[in-house]
């Protein structure tokens, strides 16, 4: 894959890495933006019974180092990096030896394995949790260790208690964007952002300068193993000299640390006033904004975490499967005469009426995080008849996604307190006009498609090394990311998706129990 654009306006550019979990990909971006090339590679997901999520993160580095290389020479003006960053997937460990190699492959976001450990340590009878850990947890980090322990604590306790070598072998048990950040500059760092899943900051105060005490204590684990904080935007250094050679970049250009992709996202969305809502479309997607202050609600699984902006929190959650829906009905209805791509599909897509027919889909293939939290939910086609087709199935699946992100947005107005105004669109989904256009109708909201959507988080990633160079200011932002089109909505079309999202909640509670019957084993 590659991407080319028009020169940067001085001429400054970053070398980012973005660390997806389906892909890798190299950028060069420049400080205002422009993403000047991009080479990418898909990458494999080892999964395993027992809940195993694994990948090779010296595969990853390798790759850095070959796509990283590519990716310069291709640029006309690589003398000009002056910076390098990595942004990416978070809540996941790779254990890493003192001079920055991996001791054992990264336990993946989805890596449960430590879900008995956890239950033991933190479970109880409120909402799964012992009271006592919930409240002390929630209220300072904001968020709390998860009961199917597929997060960074979650990892540690398994690793301990399952696999003590690689435990001990550890010098530091990593976010991989802090590991790749270490092998470009290295120097073991981890900050308040990139940290966010493991739980262990007060997230009442941004960037505290280390971890707190008391959660650490509580959560039992190793100290000496978490690396030692720096402030949010920290220049770590410059790149190491045998790195700077291998990718052919400047040997003074600075390593920025890294951050996790949601928090980029944010930035490359252009959304980063208080209150601007984006929508981040792709394999999963999310509803978020910026807010003045933490706050958490355990319910629905939304909490507001540090930013890398000053005086500003950003609003996470998670709908599990979004653009993988469609991935996953293309593998079902494509074939070998037949090869649909995506474009194909929305255009079959755009062939049904608004509603696909009274069809409904629920979105849940993987279970779902948000705005429910189970992982034993499925996903279905409800209200199918003889008389639907192949379109209205395709249409119904785009539609379902957007359902299940308006059930997040409209959380995401109660969480806020208050109206919110046009979204930004981002990610790979978010080039799908008609998708944007189902969101506006489906949301009854403008949705604002940004110029090059899937790039929002190369971009972010750019904003934020500029940011932490002095180079680039806050407020100018949202003027460097240009919006493409504007969906506006149309009243037919949102009266007919307010009558099917009317039942789309429901579908969920009179199923849940069924989930639980069929599935609670298996999640």
């Amino acid at each position: 894959m590659s991407t080319a654009a028009g020169a940067p306006d001085d001429g400054s550019l970053v070398l980012v890495v973005d660390l997806g979990t389906t892909a890798l990909k190299v950028g060069v971006v420049s400080l205002t933006g422009r993403v000047v090339h991009a080479e990418g590679v898909d990458l494999d997901l080892v999964l395993a019974p027992g809940g195993a999520a694994t990948q090779d993160a010296d595969r990853w580095w390798d790759l850095v180092l070959d796509l990283g290389a590519r990716a310069v020479a291709a640029t006309a003006d690589a003398g000009h990096v002056v910076a390098l960053t990595v942004t990416g997937q978070w809540s996941s460990t790779v254990p890493v030896a003192e001079d920055g190699t991996p001791v054992g492959p990264c336990l993946m976001w989805l890596d449960s394995r430590g879900g008995p450990e956890s239950v033991r340590r933190v479970g109880g009878p409120v909402a799964g949790y012992d009271p006592r850990a919930l409240l002390a947890w929630v209220r300072r980090s904001g968020g709390a260790p998860s009961l199917d322990g597929a997060d960074p604590l979650g990892h540690r306790w398994f690793l301990a208690a399952e696999q003590p070598a690689v435990h001990t072998a550890a010098r530091w048990l990593m976010e991989p964007v802090d590991y790749l950040a270490m092998r470009l500059s290295g120097r073991a760092a981890a900050t308040q952002a990139s940290m966010i899943g493991v739980w262990l900051t007060d997230n009442r105060r941004l960037d505290p300068g280390g971890y707190d005490r008391g959660l650490v204590r509580r959560a039992g684990v190793d100290p000496d193993k978490l690396p030692p904080l720096v402030h949010n935007g920290s220049v770590l250094g410059p790149v190491l000299p045998d790195v700077a050679r291998r990718l052919g970049v400047p040997p003074d250009a600075h390593v920025v640390a890294g951050v996790g992709d949601a928090l980029t996202t944010a930035l490359g969305s252009g959304a980063t006033d208080l209150y601007a809502p984006h929508v981040s479309l792709g394999t999963t997607s999310w509803v978020s904004c910026h807010v003045p202050a933490k706050k958490t609600d355990v319910v629905r699984a939304f909490a507001s975490v540090p930013s890398t902006l000053p005086d500003r929190y950003v609003v996470l959650n998670n709908h599990e499967t979004s653009g993988r829906c469609l991935h996953w009905l293309r593998g079902l209805v494509a074939g070998p005469d037949d090869p649909l791509t995506y474009a194909d599909l929305d255009t079959l897509a755009a062939q049904a009426a608004p509603g696909a027919g009274g069809v409904i889909f629920t979105p849940w293939l993987m279970g779902e995080r948000t705005p429910i939290t189970d992982r034993a939910a499925r996903g279905g086609f409800h209200n199918v008849s003889l008389s639907t087709v192949r379109a209205d199935l395709v249409r119904a699946v785009l539609e379902g996604v957007a359902y299940n992100d308006r059930w997040s947005f409209d959380i995401l107005e109660k969480f806020t307190g208050r109206r919110l105004g046009a979204v930004r669109m981002v990610g790979g989904g978010a080039r799908s006009d008609l998708w944007c256009q189902i969101h506006a109708d489906v949301f009854d909201r403008a949705v604002e498609q940004v110029e090059d959507p899937d790039a929002a988080t190369l971009r972010g990633a750019a904003f934020n090394a500029g940011i932490a160079l002095g180079r680039v200011r806050v407020e100018d932002l949202p003027d460097l990311t240009p919006v493409r089109a504007t969906y506006v909505p149309d009243p037919q079309r949102v009266a007919t998706y307010a009558r099917l999202y009317a039942e789309f909640p429901g579908l969920y509670t009179r199923q849940k129990k069924m989930f639980a019957r069929l599935n609670g084993a298996a999640s």
